[in-house]
């Protein structure tokens, strides 16, 4: 049954499914009353469609008179059932103040749209970009891709499958780096108690339990080159902490630039909520990438 999440989703949201916890609640309504409250200076477009479904849009935040600027993809989360681009929006000001694009999209949601069809449509987003992007101020060879929780997962995904990138028309330097924040890097449960967060990936999201590993970032290591700042925060979710200490083991075996950085007193929904502030060690490492990777 869908819902409008105890009142908190603003009308001109589509209902959805009623949020498993009353942290993912209060995480949504203090993030939906921080949305769309910007600068003059901001340029703001909703709604571009990037695919024909009514969730393949994405909103978009820019400064007018500057050509060329790195664009910074950020994924929202709600654990693939639920979600909204405007979760994002809180964000804007301070990614467009260091001279970037912010493109937050939102994506087809299960159970409806069980997996792969988040991860297609991230492809899809990014098919759509290098042809956009130009209209504000972007560049699509110049592409950071991030996300938190399950954005986090799909950003990590999509970075980390360079081959289907590649299918798709997407130029491999394109992909500059990958932020993700406290992103579920391993789907896989081999006993998941009912009810549970981790059943519900067997349950609702996945379109078969066989394709958990598939679907896992981690599984997608091997010949990556693309630097993967991972972080998430000392209070988070047991699943989140390991697959990430696992993912950061496997990559450092790789050629490519990693870290992980594990937030101190923040939670699962705090490691978003703290963006809220533009001088969070999290901008910082943003925009040093972005200088790090301009060539």
């Amino acid at each position: 049954m869908l819902n409008s999440n105890s009142g908190n989703v603003p009308p001109n949201l589509p209902p959805q499914l009623p949020l498993p916890s009353e942290a993912a609640r209060q995480y949504e309504q203090t993030v939906l009353s921080l949305a769309h409250t910007h600068g003059k200076e901001l340029i703001c477009r909703r709604d571009v469609h990037y695919g024909q479904d009514v969730a393949q849009r994405y909103d978009v935040y820019f400064k007018g008179g500057v050509s060329g600027r790195p664009i910074l993809v950020f994924w929202h989360g709600g654990g693939w059932t639920n979600g909204y681009k405007e979760y994002v929006s809180f964000m804007a000001e301070h990614v467009v103040g260091l001279g970037m694009v912010l493109v937050a999209p939102t994506y087809r949601l299960a159970p409806a749209h069980r997996m792969p069809a988040a991860y297609n449509d991230c492809l899809l987003l990014l098919q759509a970009l290098s042809l956009q992007a130009p209209q504000y101020g972007g560049s699509a060879d110049r592409l950071y891709l991030s996300g938190h929780s399950a954005g986090a997962h799909l950003a990590t995904l999509t970075a980390l499958r360079m081959r289907e990138l590649v299918a798709a028309g997407i130029r491999s330097s394109a992909i500059r780096a990958c932020l993700p924040i406290s992103g579920i890097m391993d789907m896989h449960h081999p006993a998941p108690a009912p009810e549970s967060l981790e059943e519900r990936v067997y349950s609702m999201v996945l379109s078969a339990a066989e394709h958990d590993g598939v679907m896992s970032p981690l599984c997608w290591t091997n010949g990556n080159t693309i630097p993967m700042l991972l972080s998430c925060g000392d209070s988070d979710s047991p699943r989140v902490l390991s697959s990430n200490r696992r993912l950061a083991s496997l990559l450092a075996f790789q050629d490519c630039r990693q870290s992980f950085h594990v937030e101190t007193g923040l939670d699962h929904f705090q490691t978003h909520l703290a963006l809220r502030d533009p001088d969070h060690p999290w901008y910082r490492r943003l925009a040093a990438i972005v200088k790090d990777t301009v060539q």
